[in-house]
C-alpha cells in the first residue's frame, strides 16, 4: 500500500469541504494518508465528513518563532540529507525573487516536514499550487521524493508565473478542478506534461434528492417573501457588495428575506453596508456552518446567487463548490459569467448568468427570478439534470487514486492523455 503525505493550509476547514471529501475517498480506495497542516483549525465546528476521515494529522508550526526548538532540530537532520545543499540554493533563488517571511516560514516549515517525515512515505501530495505546494517541493527535494500538485482557485492567479512555471516542471504532476484553470497552467507547464482536469464534483450519497418545495412564491405578499440564500466567504472575490447593491435596487412591490452563510474577513463591513442601504433586517447573517446546516438552507430557499467577480489582486473562485450543490438540492442559480462558473451553468438553461461587477444587471436578474416562479422551477430542475449527470466526483477521485497510487506518467503516457482532454 503506498503512502501519501497530503500538504493543505489548514485542516480541517468548513470552506473546503473538497478536500475532505477527497481525503475521505482516497482512504476508500485504499490509500494510507499522512496530512499535514501548514496552519491549525480556526473554524468552532467540523463537517460530518471530517470525522469519519481516520488520518493523522501533523501540524508544522506556522510562524517558526513560536516553536524554535522543533525548526532549529529539524535543520540539523535536514542539513545532513545529501539534497540539502541543492534544495537550500533552490531556496534561496526563490528567495531573492521572493524576498518575504512568507518565503521564509515555508523553508522553515519544509524543514520540520523533511525531519518528520515518516520513512514509509512514498510522495508528497499538496493542495493549492502556492505555499502549501512550496512546502511540499522543498521537503520532498529534501528527502529524494516525487511530490504532485492540486490546484483550484486564488493560488492559481495569484501566483508568479515564474513560480508556476518552475513548479509545474518540477513536479510529478498536476491536476486542476476547472477548464480555464487547466488551460493557463498548460500553457506556463513544459512540452510532455500534462495537467489533468478533474472537477471536484459532489458525492451525492451527502446531498441526496430533495423533497419538494411547498409553495410558488412570487414576493408579492409580505407574509411568504421569496427565499434568496448565498454561501461563500465575505472576501472580496465573492463579489457581495455588488450583491448588496442590487438587493437594494428591488422594487419596493416584492418581498424578499437573504441568508448570508460563510464567515470571512469583510462580514462586519458588510453588514455596515447592509444597514446603510437600509436592508439590514431582511439579512441573516448566519456566519459559517456545518455542512448539515448548509444542505438545510438550500432545501429552504427559493434562489440561490453569488455575485463573483475578480478581485484587485487577481484572486478569483474556480468553480464555486456551493453552485453544484446548490443545483443537487433542485433549487435555481443566479451567478457572474466569471472564472469557471459557465462551464457548470448553462445561461438561460440551466441558471442565469449576468456580468460581474454589474449590480444593475444582477437586480434586473434578481427581480426576474423572484417574479417568475415558473421560472424558477425550469431553471432549478435543468440545473439539478446537469450537475448529476455531468458533475460526480467519483470519475475525478478514480484517476486521482491511480495517479497516486500507480506509477509516475510518463511522457508518452501524458502526451497520450493530453489528446484526449
Amino acid at each position: 500500500m503506498r503512502r501519501i503525505a497530503v500538504v493543505v493550509k489548514g485542516y480541517p476547514r468548513l470552506s473546503e469541504t473538497f478536500i475532505a471529501q477527497e481525503i475521505r475517498a482516497l482512504e476508500q480506495a485504499g490509500l494510507a494518508l499522512e496530512l499535514v497542516s501548514l496552519r491549525r483549525p480556526t473554524d468552532r465546528s467540523t463537517h460530518p465528513i471530517h470525522r469519519e476521515i481516520a488520518a493523522p494529522v501533523n501540524y508544522l508550526p506556522e510562524y517558526l518563532h513560536e516553536a524554535p526548538g522543533r525548526v532549529f532540530r529539524a535543520w540539523r537532520l535536514a542539513r545532513r540529507l545529501p539534497a540539502y545543499r541543492a534544495m537550500r540554493a533552490a531556496f534561496l533563488r526563490d528567495l531573492r525573487r521572493d524576498p518575504t517571511r512568507n518565503r521564509l516560514r515555508r523553508w522553515g516549515q519544509a524543514l520540520v516536514l523533511a525531519a518528520e517525515l515518516p520513512a514509509a512515505v512514498d510522495m508528497i501530495y499538496a493542495h493549492f499550487l502556492h505555499t502549501p505546494a512550496s512546502v511540499a517541493r522543498y521537503a520532498a527535494g529534501l528527502r529524494g521524493l516525487d511530490w504532485a500538485v492540486s490546484a483550484h482557485a486564488k493560488d492559481i492567479w495569484t501566483t508568479p508565473d515564474w513560480e508556476k512555471r518552475e513548479k509545474l516542471a518540477d513536479c510529478a504532476w498536476a491536476t486542476t478542478c476547472t477548464a480555464v484553470g487547466r488551460d493557463h497552467l498548460a500553457s506556463l507547464s513544459p512540452a510532455g506534461k500534462t495537467v489533468f482536469l478533474g472537477y471536484h464534483g459532489l458525492d451525492f450519497r451527502r446531498f441526496p434528492v430533495a423533497p419538494a418545495r411547498d409553495d410558488a412564491r412570487d414576493g408579492s405578499d409580505p407574509n411568504r417573501p421569496v427565499r434568496l440564500l448565498s454561501v461563500g466567504r465575505a472576501v472580496a472575490k465573492k463579489g457581495y457588495p455588488d450583491l448588496l447593491d442590487a438587493l437594494a435596487r428591488l422594487p419596493a412591490d416584492r418581498h424578499w428575506q437573504l441568508v448570508h452563510i460563510g464567515g470571512g474577513t469583510d462580514a462586519a463591513a458588510l453588514k455596515t453596508r447592509a444597514a446603510a442601504l437600509g436592508l439590514a433586517d431582511r439579512i441573516d447573517w448566519r456566519g459559517a456552518a456545518a455542512q448539515e446546516e448548509v444542505l438545510a438552507a438550500y432545501r429552504a430557499a427559493d434562489l440561490f446567487v453569488l455575485a463573483s467577480r475578480i478581485a484587485a489582486d487577481g484572486d478569483r473562485d474556480g468553480l464555486p463548490n456551493v453552485l453544484m450543490e446548490a443545483q443537487s438540492q433542485r433549487l435555481a442559480c443566479l451567478a457572474t459569467r466569471v472564472a469557471a462558473i459557465p462551464e457548470l451553468i448553462e445561461a438561460d438553461r440551466t441558471g442565469l448568468l449576468v456580468a460581474p461587477g454589474d449590480p444593475a444587471a444582477l437586480a434586473a436578474a434578481l427581480e426576474r427570478l423572484i417574479r417568475e416562479p415558473v421560472l424558477r422551477e425550469r431553471l432549478a430542475a435543468a440545473g439539478q439534470a446537469r450537475v448529476r449527470e455531468r458533475f460526480g466526483f467519483q470519475a475525478t477521485v478514480d484517476r486521482l487514486t491511480g495517479l497516486l497510487g500507480g506509477p509516475i506518467p510518463s511522457e508518452a503516457a501524458c502526451a497520450s492523455a493530453s489528446t484526449r482532454r
